[in-house]
């Protein structure tokens, strides 16, 4: 009983370093894998594209012509071309709804032809003038 007491909590020490271990690889694989022209994501969420690599840090460019510096570990992520391309310039074309679906979204029942009115008084009596309550 005590023996099991004792190899538990080494047991889960051994297995957070192993995974932490596994983590900072991936991250520093992640890292030599950068290169101009590949689109990344920030750990606090910037969407970029890679212009330049140093030895600690990478030139950004997060719009056209701004380029900003940051250190390696702040890159998370690589993406895809077209991952990137999909999150900069909008939803995919496969996604976007088709020419039926769309008409049928525009076909939606119509509007009230009556202006909205913010109070009771001018609801009632259907106010032309956009519901302006009347002046006493």
């Amino acid at each position: 009983m005590n023996l099991i007491i004792l190899l538990l909590p080494i047991i889960a020490i051994v297995l957070m370093f192993r995974s932490q271990k596994k983590r900072q690889s991936q991250m520093q694989q992640m890292q030599t894998a950068l290169e101009p022209g590949a689109g990344v994501r920030t750990i606090g969420g910037l969407y970029a594209q890679v212009k330049a690599v140093n030895d600690e840090t990478v030139e950004l460019e997060i719009a056209p012509g701004v380029i900003t510096h940051f250190t390696k570990s702040a890159v998370a992520a690589v993406l895809d071309p077209q991952e990137y391309d999909a999150i900069i310039n909008g939803r995919p074309e496969e996604d976007e709804l088709s020419e039926s679906e769309a008409e049928d979204v525009t076909d939606a029942a119509p509007a009230e032809d009556k202006p909205l009115s913010l109070t009771k008084d001018s609801a009632e009596k259907g106010d032309a003038e956009g519901g302006a309550p009347a002046s006493k």
